[in-house]
């Protein structure tokens, strides 16, 4: 009994066989199928550099406002000037002019 030969189209090259193929669709479905595809994960990655950045703002908003806070609590005129000009205070026996002219 003798086997028959299949022999492979011309039009097939002759480094494609089954197995490459199978190995190359199981490539292609780790890469773009399932919970953890290339594309999520590039997505992610990119939040994650969203979020870091907007951390890195906080914190120097935070510094800036933690130096603010600092300064006001030591700094006796510092405090009265803000007092002054962004709430309208004024000294006992004092009389303020508010005027349009900047």
């Amino acid at each position: 009994m003798k086997l028959k030969k299949i022999s492979r189209p011309k039009w097939i090259p002759r480094w494609l066989s089954l197995p490459f193929i199978i190995f190359i669709a199981f490539i292609v479905m780790l890469l773009f199928y399932g919970e953890n595809n290339y594309m999520l994960i590039n997505q992610q990655k990119k939040e994650i550099d969203k979020m870091n950045a907007q951390i890195k703002v906080m914190e120097d908003s935070a510094k800036f406002y933690e130096r603010k806070t600092q300064e006001l609590n030591t700094d006796k005129e510092t405090l009265e000037k803000i007092a002054r000009e962004q709430y309208g205070m004024k000294r006992t026996n004092e009389e303020v002019f508010e005027t349009d002219i900047p």
